[in-house]
């Protein structure tokens, strides 16, 4: 995101959380315009007046390793109200004269802190209890503060768990106070923007649709684009954005790769062709993914073949249609995050996305992904607000590789025959009991193992079918939905009377983290 010279905000600066951008999202909910940028790329000569407060994220770094952080002191004199969150907590009060040391015990989950006095971060944050249940996640802490810093409250384990110079308007927290974990740790954001720096609303998901489609004019320019269409939430969006940005200059286009959901490429034709009216070409691609993907069982290897072939698929009707320099993509946040794709970020890699770390290393065509600082759920506010339907809006997220990802091991056609009714039955009982509005993502998965089973009084050896269901806020971290025992019943008889190849079906009751919500 470019840095806006005009709009106030607040600054954060990144050193490679992987939960920097809730800290954005956080500050968007309450109505006021934020940007990130790395702590590589930040300098003084870019802080201009309507930078009203600034945050230091959290990271994966030691205080001490000088060489991999760069931080311009400078700024610590501009009379700017600053926020340090864990690592940029640390590194606040080291730059200010404290020391920071390893922890004897480390941190990692939910601790309690203790209000010790009043200040303006705190307001309203404790209630009755003057305790509140916080997420840490920390290895190293301050061990002697800077002078004219004050503790505001403390953990069992950490001393300085909040800390405040008034005067210069600094504070520092050891815990992650934008994630859902961390009790009203909303309210000590809002605090900060709002009772600290003073900064006043300024910010919607109308102004968004604004500012991106004029970043997309601005990149663009009088170049034609190919919007990679999957029929998905994401994908949707970016081409309702593009076509009110370049309009007859945007072409989608929607492969069927063969690892869809039932009925999907019907659906796709019969909303972007006919209803939005959009310039939609239609691939029918399924025997080369199919082929390329065949006997491959790696994770990895099935993302970055499906990546590479959409590419070239891609780029053969770039040539086609002539003068296309752009490939545009409903890439997100947290796939870029999953995908150590943060620019300037020590992120770890977690898996390659197929629209991220599963693209070619070389391209002839320029991406162009405007929601790639966005959450799904600020994605769907976005695509009502370019007049959307909601039955597009509500959907649940389906991964880029489809299938591929929910059939661990060989894929075959059999299988995908298998899977696509297992999954279709699912999602229609969801919707049939009033469930599927209330679940974040639901699919269904093959895995690759054959199980013993009876059935009219026969023997049976076939496929186990894992149901998955999930809430989560933004995808980051997720919960598995609690079902009612009957409805188990229910659909778990559903699919094993009416799928020829499943025998049994079992129930993940995994949350993120540690699983991720695919299985691949």
């Amino acid at each position: 995101m470019s840095l806006d010279q005009n709009l106030d905000k607040v600054l954060i600066i990144d050193f490679g959380s992987q939960f920097t951008q809730l800290i954005a999202r956080r500050i968007r909910e309450l109505g006021v315009f934020s940007e990130i940028v790395s702590h590589k790329k930040i300098r003084i000569s870019n802080i201009n007046q309507s930078i009203r407060g600034i945050i230091l994220s959290g990271g994966p770094l030691n205080v001490y390793q000088i060489n991999k952080y760069s931080f311009d002191k400078k700024i610590l004199e501009l009379n700017i109200p600053i926020l340090g969150i864990c690592f940029g907590h640390q590194i606040l009060s080291k730059l200010n004269g404290g020391r920071v040391k390893q922890s004897k015990h480390r941190e990692f989950g939910l601790a309690n802190i203790f209000k010790k006095r009043d200040s303006l971060l705190t307001k309203n944050f404790y209630g009755i209890k003057k305790t509140k249940e916080v997420w840490m996640s920390h290895a190293d802490q301050v061990s002697k503060l800077p002078k004219n810093f004050y503790v505001i409250a403390s953990s069992t384990n950490s001393k300085y768990a909040i800390v405040e110079n008034k005067q210069k308007k600094f504070y520092g927290v050891q815990f992650h106070p934008e994630v859902t974990h961390t009790e009203n740790g909303k309210k000590l954001i809002s605090n900060f923007v709002f009772l600290v720096c003073k900064v006043k609303k300024n910010w919607s998901s109308r102004d968004q649709k604004i500012k991106l489609i004029k970043e997309i004019r601005d990149q663009v320019g009088t170049h034609k684009v190919i919007c990679a269409l999957s029929g998905g939430v994401d994908s949707s969006v970016v081409a309702q954005l593009l076509n009110k940005a370049i309009g007859k200059k945007l072409y989608c286009i929607f492969v069927n790769t063969g690892l869809l959901r039932k009925n999907e490429e019907t659906q796709v034709v019969r909303t972007f062709k006919k209803k939005l009216k959009m310039n939609l070409i239609y691939v029918n691609a399924e025997k080369q993914f199919l082929g390329k993907l065949k006997n491959v069982s790696d994770p990895e290897k099935k993302r970055k073949i499906i990546g590479n072939l959409f590419i070239k698929i891609f780029e053969r009707y770039a040539k086609k249609i002539k003068n296309v320099k752009f490939l545009a993509q409903g890439t997100l946040y947290p796939d870029l995050i999953e995908s150590k794709s943060v620019t300037g970020s020590q992120t770890s890699k977690i898996k390659s996305h197929h629209n991220v770390g599963g693209l070619p290393k070389k391209m002839n065509l320029k991406l162009v992904e405007p929601l790639k600082f966005l959450f799904k759920d600020e994605v769907r506010k976005l695509g009502l607000e370019l007049k959307l339907s909601k039955e597009i809006i509500s959907r649940h997220p389906f991964p880029g590789p489809g299938l591929a990802i929910r059939m661990p091991g060989i894929i075959t056609n059999e299988k995908i025959k298998i899977l696509k009714e297992a999954d279709y039955y699912f999602i229609q009982a969801l919707k049939d009991h009033g469930l599927y509005h209330k679940i974040w993502q639901a699919y269904a998965a093959l895995l690759p193992v054959k199980t013993v089973g009876v059935m009219g009084d026969n023997r049976t050896y076939e496929y186990l079918c894992l149901l998955r269901a999930i809430t989560s806020e933004d995808g980051m971290t997720a919960d598995f939905f609690e079902f009612k025992k009957s409805f188990l019943q229910t659909i778990s008889n559903k699919i094993v009377n009416s799928i020829r190849g499943i025998n049994r079906v079992v129930y993940d009751v995994t949350s993120k983290p540690p699983s991720t919500i695919e299985l691949e």
